[in-house]
């Protein structure tokens, strides 16, 4: 049975990956007082409509839309930013002149053609600031995009910004670009003679060689800016220059969404070949009164997880905390034995395996070692008759027996060497310290250091 193409099943090897990078981006975003969000995957198909623009290609192309049974349109989102604006206004978050600082990960769809990089289902990592205008919010947003980046140790990122205006600056400019592409209409490809019309700002965006070359002497948009815009975007840059973020003004970025205004920025790197783009944002000031609500200054990026998973496996290892106790249970009718064990171990946090294989000792040893676990509970016939419980230390070589009863006075003792060799060594160091365990005699049950 295949998966629906374009949508992928992530892997417990792929998890630890997404795991990192969730807690890594919640430690950054923390920080910075963000909170974390979650809304849902479906909403009304007019609330992308009304926010993302009629002349998109996710509008016209790339929504999965199907009727209830209550017969409304409804949609699986697309993007994350227009389910939090809705979000924002439904639950009054920035009433009263407040401040919403929000983030969120989680998954989005789109029907393109999947390609490395980009699948049907897909994840964004995303953060949406509400309440200010101000350039300094813009830096800093983009400042906390650059810190997970690099807490990712992702490599070769470049920042591109640029300004749209206001709606109104952007129309003029829009009317410029028209009559400037109208001279060239017979040299545009189908799909840039389409936008024409309906959204030209977009034929900025094509991946055409030869609309790359019509477009060189085409008519910039900072060139019909105002002062307030102007002096906003002027303002961002000294805000970067001051964090110490380089960039470059690319006069061509507008990105793929009919909300934003003023600040636009991408971040790219070229280790992924044509997607490229593993960040992007900009400003939506106008975005809550697009669907309904009063008007919210506001601004926020995405980051594209798949594409940054890309660069962190090519980084470093992830490596799951390893096991601190595996159970072994040679003769599987002692299980229940077992379970005298476990509610100790789940109390402490002792991350455990019980093997009910029944296979031999000697197998069961060769496992945990395998397995690289610090400590193995032998439980066999002589333990369970006198409630005892045999205690093997894999990397000392030492193997003792307890009574049931003086059990819990020997876990702080396992806990405390768990946890510092967990978080002093690592996972490296552990693994080099490790030996082969030797066989022990299924028989023995009394103190021995081997």
């Amino acid at each position: 049975m295949q998966s629906i193409r374009g949508m992928h099943d992530i892997l417990p090897e792929e998890i630890k990956y997404w795991q990192y990078i969730y807690k890594q981006a919640f430690k950054i975003l923390d920080t910075a007082n963000y909170k974390e969000i979650r809304t849902p995957i479906v909403e009304l198909q007019s609330l992308f409509a009304r926010s993302i623009g009629e002349g998109t290609d996710i509008i016209n192309k790339e929504m999965y839309t199907f009727q209830d049974r209550g017969e409304r349109s409804l949609t699986l989102r697309p993007e994350g930013t227009a389910g939090i604006a809705r979000a924002v206004i439904k639950h009054k978050l920035c009433d009263n002149n407040t401040i919403a600082k929000l983030w969120y990960l989680g998954p989005m769809f789109r029907y393109e053609r999947p390609q490395q990089g980009r699948q049907r289902q897909f994840h964004q990592l995303g953060l949406e600031y509400y309440g200010n205008n101000h350039p300094m919010v813009d830096a800093e947003t983009i400042s906390l995009a650059y810190n997970i980046l690099e807490s990712l140790q992702c490599k070769s990122i470049n920042l591109e910004i640029n300004s749209i205006g206001t709606e109104e600056e952007r129309s003029i400019y829009t009317t410029a670009l028209q009559d400037y592409l109208l001279r060239y209409i017979e040299d545009l490809d189908e799909e840039s003679k389409q936008r024409i019309n309906t959204n030209p700002l977009r034929i900025l965006d094509s991946k055409n060689p030869n609309i790359h070359s019509i477009l060189e002497s085409a008519p910039q948009i900072t060139n019909y800016l105002q002062k307030i815009s102007l002096d906003h975007f002027y303002k961002l840059q000294e805000y970067l220059n001051e964090l110490n973020i380089a960039y470059k003004i690319q006069n061509k970025l507008v990105r793929g969404l009919d909300y934003y205004n003023n600040t636009v920025f991408e971040i790219k790197t070229p280790l992924l070949g044509t997607q490229d783009t593993i960040c992007g944002g900009g400003r939506y000031n106008n975005l809550t009164t697009q669907i309904g609500g009063k008007q919210i200054d506001a601004i926020g990026w995405g980051i594209g997880v798949e594409r940054l998973l890309m660069l962190v496996q090519k980084n470093f290892l992830v490596y799951e905390d390893r096991i601190c106790i595996y159970i072994a249970v040679p003769n599987l009718e002692h299980v229940k034995y077992a379970l005298k064990f476990i509610p100790l171990l789940q109390k402490n946090g002792l991350k455990y395996e019980l093997d009910l294989s029944g296979c031999t000792l000697k197998k069961h040893l060769n496992k945990a070692n395998k397995k690289q676990t610090m400590i193995c509970l032998i439980i066999r016939e002589e333990e369970v008759l006198n409630n005892l419980i045999t205690i093997k230390w894999m990397c000392k070589q030492l193997q003792k027996t307890y009574s049931l009863d003086h059990f819990d006075q020997v876990l702080p003792n396992i806990k405390t060497e768990y946890y510092s060799i967990l978080e002093t060594e690592g996972f490296d160091k552990i693994k080099d310290n490790l030996k082969v365990a030797v066989d022990i005699s299924a028989k023995s049950s009394d103190n021995t250091e081997i």
